[in-house]
This record gives C-alpha cells, sequence and structure tokens, in this order.
C-alpha cells in the first residue's frame, strides 16, 4: 500500500524554490549567452531564399484542402516541375546536408558554440542538484497516477511503497528542464535562444532532401 508523506515547508524553502528560481535564471543567462556568441556573418541570400520556398511549400501542403484542386495542382507544378520547378534539384547536384554545413566553417562554429551554451549548463547544474539535493521529496501533484508515471517523478528515490503522485528533487530538475519552454517563450520571446539548437538544424537541412521534397511535400 502506498505511504502518504507530510512534506517539511523547509524542503519547499530550500528544494523546490530554488531549483525552479535557479532554472529559469540558467535559461535567461544561455539566452543571453548565446546572443553574444552569435556570429554578425551576414546570411547567404540563396540559403535564405531556399528557406522561404520550402516554408511556402508547406503552407501549400498544409492548406491544401481549403483551395480547389485546379489550383492546388497548379501550385504544384509550380514548385515541383521537373524542368523548372523551384523545388526539382537534378540528379547528381543535390549536395548532401552535411557536407554542407561542413563547407561553411561559419555555420559549424555556430553549431558548436550553441551545443557548447546547451550542454555546458547543463552538465554542471545536474551535478549541482544530484550533489546536494539528490534524495528529496520535493512536491506532490495533485491528482493520482498510475505506476508507469514512477521512473519519471521518482529519480533517485527506491521506494516502492511511495505514493507515485509524489516527485524527487532530480525528476524536479527534469520537468524544469523539458517544461520551461513555455515560460521562456513568455519572457524572452517567441523567438528565444533556449530552442536555437533545434531550429538551425531545420534551417541547415539535417535530414532534408529537396529532390525528395518535391514528392514528398504534395503525397496527398
Amino acid at each position: 500500500m502506498a505511504e502518504d508523506l507530510v512534506l517539511d515547508t523547509a524542503i519547499r524553502d530550500w528544494v523546490l524554490i530554488p531549483l525552479s528560481v535557479v532554472m529559469v535564471l540558467i535559461g535567461v543567462l544561455r539566452y543571453f549567452v548565446s546572443k553574444l556568441m552569435r556570429s554578425s556573418s551576414v546570411p547567404d541570400p540563396k540559403i535564405v531564399k531556399e528557406g522561404q520556398v520550402i516554408i511556402r511549400a508547406r503552407n501549400l501542403r498544409a492548406a491544401a484542402n481549403f483551395i480547389p484542386a485546379k489550383s492546388f495542382r497548379s501550385r504544384k507544378a509550380y514548385y515541383s516541375n521537373e524542368e523548372n520547378g523551384l523545388l526539382h534539384v537534378p540528379k547528381g547536384q543535390a549536395q548532401n546536408a552535411q557536407a554542407q554545413m561542413f563547407s561553411d566553417p561559419n555555420m559549424a562554429m555556430d553549431m558548436m558554440k550553441k551545443n557548447l551554451s546547451m550542454i555546458i549548463p547543463q552538465t554542471l547544474t545536474f551535478a549541482w542538484v544530484n550533489f546536494f539535493f539528490s534524495g528529496f521529496v520535493a512536491a506532490k501533484i495533485p491528482f493520482p497516477l498510475t505506476q508507469r508515471f514512477r521512473s519519471m517523478l521518482q529519480n533517485g528515490i527506491d521506494l516502492s511503497t511511495v505514493d507515485v503522485s509524489y516527485v524527487s528533487s532530480r525528476s524536479w530538475y527534469f520537468l524544469n528542464l523539458f517544461g520551461l519552454r513555455g515560460l521562456f517563450s513568455l519572457i524572452l520571446g517567441e523567438e528565444n535562444a533556449t530552442d536555437d539548437t533545434q531550429r538551425m538544424m531545420q534551417m541547415s537541412g539535417f535530414g532534408f532532401d529537396p529532390s525528395k521534397v518535391c514528392f514528398l511535400a504534395f503525397d496527398v
């Protein structure tokens, strides 16, 4: 039978609140550090144009059911025509995305800086949490949960008799790490630097093959 615990208010004041505040401050600090580490080089107009074409093609696919079929087919031909389509890449001319990134030293350096600005703070923060706050039961979720949530909410606590709704300090760190994106969007704006790595991977073309997109994007 699961045991009910009485949480000390000192845990709230010295574990729960400090962890939340530190995670928010680290996210804000990483935002400004990422801004300082950004290169001031002017983006290649060709790359910007290609990115805008891909966005327009995705919007067309998303709105395919809201426009007449004839209009959709004409726009599809405009993008994927094998003679002069904007998304058509002749055979042998498609460049590997990773080779394209490493051919541009500025892009590779920006990626390395952003990875360092994300990995180093997270590593130091996790070491700090694991050293000072490991083993604490920091909070309780106000609704019942199934046993599948135990490994996610009670990381660092090896007691199967504790109710699943209790959250350990280490799990609270991970919940803040992955759940503060909305708060950062409110504080720093939608274009905050905490998502720069994911956005840069999308813009740089990882996993993207233009010769395939012109067919996959219009498979409707």
